[in-house]
């Protein structure tokens, strides 16, 4: 601690060094130059007497008087704004000592200060000041994500509760979408249907149930996932997650302008109506997910209409 404000009383001093001898520095004795400035006057004045005496006597004629006076008279301006020139650049004595002496205590007063308010004196007596991070836990990721087991172990908790509060429609939900992120199809099933039980009448949630229900039974929509699409777009025709599903399962079924059409109706949706993810934000390439889906039925309902046709003249 003494080395620190050895140090600081060093910094100090040297920077007292610079600011100081400025400040303090005396006048300078200009009664040379005065004097200097005065001789070369009396020089002038005596050239411009003897031009004056030779006018009148007749050595020069007039406008010879002209010229010799001009150029004296330009040569006494040049010296004297050389002289002022060059007071102009001397350094200016400070009116009185008291601003020097102001600066000399004032500078340690206001470090010593800063450093009392926003210092760390422990620092340099070896306290920590720092507050102990507590332990990682067991399992948990160093970026701050929770590992595969942590998450597993979460869902089982929610499951365990929901077992316990049965009619909390949202619990159900949360816990169907946890099983999908898990890809534990056949519990998000289970658990969708909790949750249609609760909350009827609820187009988005019989998509998502018919959607875990395919993924159970690879992929399939056929058979109930189907039905509970259509149900979903009886309570509500222009659901953009239903009219989707739709349109996948007539694709599936090789039905190609059905699906064509479910597809159309999909992008004739507002942008806010499509399906959100877990954040509750539209995938950026969902609409071109749809284009994509509606350009590829459209090439092979082509292409088959053309094996048609040719089936047809072979005939």
């Amino acid at each position: 601690m003494i080395l620190f404000w050895l140090i600081c009383a060093g910094l100090i001093a040297i920077s007292l060094a610079f600011i100081l001898p400025p400040l303090l520095e005396r006048p300078p004795n200009n009664s040379a130059e005065d004097e200097k400035k005065e001789a070369n006057l009396d020089v002038y004045r005596d050239q411009l007497s003897e031009l004056d005496a030779d006018l009148r006597n007749g050595i020069i004629n007039p406008e010879q008087f002209q010229q010799d006076r001009e150029e004296i008279e330009r040569r006494l301006l040049d010296d004297l704004s050389t002289d002022d020139h060059g007071s102009k650049t001397e350094i200016k004595p400070a009116a009185s000592r008291g601003p020097a002496f102001a600066i000399a205590l004032g500078i340690p007063v206001i470090a010593v200060a800063l450093y009392l308010l926003v210092g760390n004196s422990a620092a340099f007596s070896g306290v920590a000041t720092t507050t102990p991070q507590a332990p990682v836990a067991s399992g948990s990721q160093a970026d701050g994500q929770m590992s595969q087991q942590q998450i597993e172990a979460n869902v089982a908790a929610l499951a365990k509760r929901m077992e316990q509060n049965p009619g909390d429609t949202e619990g159900w939900i949360m816990l169907a979408r946890s099983y999908m992120t898990l890809k534990k199809y056949s519990d998000a099933t289970n658990a969708y249907a909790k949750a249609v039980a609760l909350k009827t009448n609820d187009a988005d949630l019989l998509a998502d149930q018919a959607f875990a229900m395919a993924m159970a039974n690879d992929r399939q929509l056929q058979g109930q996932p189907l039905d509970l699409i259509k149900q979903a777009l009886r309570i509500e025709p222009q659901n953009a997650k239903a009219l989707d599903l739709a349109g996948s399962a007539e694709f599936q079924a090789r039905n190609y302008k059905q699906a064509i059409e479910y597809w159309q109706r999909v992008m004739g949706v507002s942008r806010e109506a499509f399906p959100k993810d877990r954040r509750g934000k539209v995938p950026g390439r969902y609409k071109h997910e749809i284009e994509f889906r509606l350009e590829w039925a459209r090439q092979i309902q082509h292409k088959e209409g053309i094996h048609v046709r040719n089936e047809e003249k072979g005939c």
